[in-house]
């Protein structure tokens, strides 16, 4: 049994996917943030005759996105995550005899298909946010491809995301686009200038203090990792922050507690809430000003690693970060600086960090 299936704008095209996976192995479906294809495709696709005896392999970017996917998909079933829902990823795995869903981060995936390249028991796999483009993603679905086409006639593919250019990945993997119109209110971006001396913790830290000076509501904002996420959070503490203001950071190394704590609903009325390696793929409710800025991940062939180094964010990337906060309200986005161009086909993996300023009601 479905509980609070409240209505979600991807409901509209649902019956679109279902009948599209049908007819093809293959499919690309365009959502903005909020729209729910990360929760809600994938419980649609649970009774099609192609998924019937197989599970579903949903993939995430990170390691928050899975937790908060596993955790919603399973609270709609009114379960548990480890039930019909599972969740595997580094360190932590909840799957049993009973799980049909399997949510895994990218990295945990390749592992998979290259252990078992067939993917035994999997029925389909669902590469959420696609857009980010990570070495990981991007060897985790040419490998599909290949299971595809030489082992598995039967596999689905699909590709998922939220500024993703649909008709490109449409024509590389041969599929048909789906895309879900959305829901959203009105963001207004500023950009504030740049001081290209100023440290990244100086500059984000100054626009936290003028948002809560001009702005009502609280502040999500994107920094580049865990050292500049401390080192704001430390700034912030030093300065005159209202009263009705707590400072939330989120990022991969918390415990779950405190994750949940910035991922939550404010209970008091304004908090700026730092936020690491947060974008499309985790909407956070209560929040209406975010500022960005991140790591590109930096692939290069003579280090044999990926380098993660700070920079402007992509165009192509640029609708993410505001998008979460139009699900939700009227917002304001403010920015040091305009985004650069992306070549599409660079390896680049956007990874935002960050702060959450959470406010107190009556505050």
């Amino acid at each position: 049994m479905l509980h609070d299936l409240s209505a979600l704008p991807i409901d509209d095209v649902l019956p679109a996917i279902r009948a599209a996976l049908e007819a093809s192995s293959n499919l690309v479906v365009v959502a903005p943030p909020g729209a729910g294809k990360t929760t809600r495709a994938p419980l649609a696709l649970l009774d099609a005759d192609w998924a019937k005896g197989g599970k579903l392999i949903l993939l995430e970017p990170r390691r928050l996105a899975a937790r908060a996917a596993a955790s919603r998909m399973a609270a709609t079933l009114g379960e548990t995550v480890g039930e019909t829902i599972g969740l595997r990823m580094r360190l932590e795995s909840k799957i049993s005899a009973r799980t049909r869903i399997e949510v895994v981060t990218e990295g945990v995936f390749a592992r998979m298909i290259l252990d078992d390249p067939a993917l035994e028991g999997v029925a389909g796999v669902l590469f959420d946010e696609y857009h980010e483009r990570s070495l990981d993603a991007d060897l985790g679905l040419a490998l599909a491809l290949d299971a595809q086409a030489g082992l598995r006639e039967d596999l689905r593919l699909i590709a998922m995301s939220a500024t993703l250019d649909g008709a490109r990945v449409a024509a590389l993997i041969g599929a048909k686009t789906i895309e879900s119109q959305g829901r959203a209110f009105g963001v207004e971006t500023r950009y504030l200038g740049r001081d290209a001396n100023a440290r990244i913790e100086e500059a984000m830290t100054r626009a936290i203090m003028l948002a809560l000076r001009e702005e009502r509501g609280s502040i999500l904002a994107f920094l580049p990792g865990q050292g500049e996420i401390a080192r704001v959070a430390s700034r912030l503490a030093e300065s005159r922050l209202p009263d009705d203001v707590d400072v939330a950071p989120l990022y991969g190394a918390l415990d779950r507690g405190e994750q949940d704590l910035a991922s939550c609903s404010p209970r008091r009325s304004r908090k700026p809430r730092s936020r690491s390696k947060a974008s499309a793929s985790s909407s956070t409710a209560g929040w209406r000003v975010c500022s960005a800025s991140s790591r590109i991940s930096d692939c290069r062939g003579s280090k044999r690693c990926a380098l993660l180094a700070p920079a402007s964010i992509s165009a192509a990337a640029e609708p993410a970060a505001p998008s979460p906060a139009s699900a939700i309200a009227y917002g304001t986005s403010r920015r040091r600086r305009r985004s650069r161009p992306s070549p599409l086909q660079k390896f680049s993996t956007l990874i935002c960090p960050g702060l959450r300023l959470i406010s107190r009601p009556g505050g």
